[in-house]
């Protein structure tokens, strides 16, 4: 068992730990602006920062589930691959961000992009075993033919 999702769980790992640098980065600007919690505004600098870290929290969720989806009912390997390019791509949306608004663009339509994929994958493997586990059709004779 553990050796289907061992590369799922790493990915995870890396992920939460990229969460967890995003959260550092807004204590930082706190302290470098001088803008104490519960305040969500003040330079605009400050305020990239938060929104970038924000939006990356926003979407962690979505990326977690359709991961271990993809991962658990389509095929483990490339799935962590995607999940890995995901990871990547977040962490250029943050910098991105963090220097300019308009440097938050490609990364983010790049992360939306492989979030799609997975979420294409997960539907696809969740499909195929529901077929074949419920109706016995194995779709993937249809395929082949």
């Amino acid at each position: 068992m553990l050796d289907q999702i061992h590369l799922l769980a790493a990915v995870t790992v890396l992920g939460v730990l990229e969460q967890a640098y995003f959260s550092l980065q807004v204590i930082y600007a706190r302290r470098a602006y001088g803008i104490s919690p519960p305040k969500v505004s003040g330079p605009p600098d400050f305020e990239r920062v938060f929104r970038a870290q924000v939006n990356c929290s926003e979407y962690f969720s979505i990326f977690l589930a359709v991961l271990w989806q993809a991962g658990l009912f389509f095929h483990q390997g490339l799935t962590a691959a995607l999940g890995l390019l995901y990871l990547y791509s977040r962490y250029h949306y943050f910098v991105g961000y963090k220097e300019s608004s308009l440097g938050r663009l490609a990364p983010m339509y790049f992360s939306t992009g492989v979030l799609w994929i997975l979420i294409g994958l997960a539907a696809v493997g969740i499909l195929h075993f529901s077929l074949s586990h419920y109706v016995g059709m194995n779709v993937l004779l249809f395929i082949s033919l």
